[in-house]
């Protein structure tokens, strides 16, 4: 039960019971709060109580880490507990932090996030962070991959299925020899997506809805050949094991983003069907896989007859997470 926790704040604790003069509570330390506020999501079954229930009231109060520490023995009143644990229990029925918060930090940006669009995951850094090394020197990892040779000068970049616009807008704001585009199915998506790019100061990242390739814009004489790197993170979660993620994804991010069809390859399938007509000779393509894809990934890739160089690439836990080849 956590309805009324607020009032744990005056009249709960064993400490604050002692002090308690004709009906008046007693308020308690931030650190105690902090330490309610932490004890109720993990009775609620968050994964990360502790973490979470600082984020909260440095959110509500404005302050970063340090001032939280310098903080930490402030006495709070009564609507300040109240306030606090309205979040936490906001947070305990399993509204996910960022959509609390309304933000999400990606790549040492920050980039708002709603339940129009997936949060972006550290995981995903890993993929921007060899998409920025592969413009800079045309290497992978340290080891030539693409030569350089299709990236010299002004480099044409698409952030496929860009949701919040994480990937491309880091791009963007990184590389500033980069022309980012980013598209996506969802007009809410790109809503949102065009509103990181402009709080980034990313004037020149373009925006297209489109279901992958289909829209006129990736067609006719300015599209065919258009990109050396095209760079995704695609739905690719199995259709019958999204009923067992945790319920701050399957009930409160866009399915749009996360259905990958019966295998979780579907999009797989059609990216790398289409990609080769849009992407300029030793082009690259670039995409997230889940942890237990990059063998189907790279087999199709090989199928097409139309990739080379394919390569699989892991992220900071040794986990698989990118996929990626060379257009022949």
């Amino acid at each position: 039960r956590i309805s009324g926790a607020g009032s744990r704040c005056f009249h709960g604790s064993a400490r604050g019971e002692q002090g308690r003069e004709g009906g008046r509570g007693v308020s308690l330390a931030l650190k105690e709060v902090i330490r309610i506020g932490e004890q109720m999501l993990a009775d609620a079954g968050v994964a990360d109580a502790a973490i979470d229930a600082k984020e909260l009231y440095c959110y509500m109060e404005g302050l970063d880490r340090t001032g939280l520490m310098m903080a930490w023995q402030r006495i709070l009143q009564d609507n300040q507990c109240e306030a606090y644990f309205k979040l936490v229990e906001e947070r305990a029925s399993r509204v996910p932090l960022q959509h609390i918060t309304g933000t999400q930090e990606f790549m040492g940006l920050p980039f708002a996030v709603n339940g129009d669009v997936l949060i972006p995951r550290q995981d995903t850094e890993t993929m921007v962070e060899d998409a920025l090394e592969l413009l800079k020197s045309g290497s992978l990892r340290g080891q030539e991959y693409a030569g350089g040779k299709a990236f010299r000068g002004s480099v044409e970049v698409l952030d496929l299925c860009c949701g919040s616009g994480a990937i491309g807008i880091s791009i963007a704001k990184l590389d500033k020899d980069a022309k980012v585009t980013c598209a996506d199915v969802s007009t809410k998506a790109l809503a949102v997506a065009k509103k990181n790019a402009a709080a980034n100061g990313c004037k020149g990242v373009k925006f297209v809805e489109s279901d992958l390739f289909a829209a006129s814009d990736f067609h006719g004489r300015f599209g065919k050949g258009k990109y050396q790197l095209i760079i995704s993170n695609p739905p690719y979660i199995r259709h019958d094991v999204i009923d067992t993620l945790e319920p701050e994804v399957r009930a409160h991010e866009p399915m749009l983003a996360l259905d990958g069809g019966a295998d979780g390859l579907e999009f797989y399938r059609r990216i790398i069907a289409e990609a080769p007509d849009h992407l300029k000779k030793n082009g690259v393509l670039m995409m997230e896989i889940g942890y237990d894809q990059k063998d189907a990934v790279k087999e199709l890739l090989r199928e097409s007859g139309r990739f080379e160089k394919i390569v699989g690439l892991t992220d900071l836990t040794g986990k698989d997470r990118i996929v990626a080849a060379t257009v022949i």
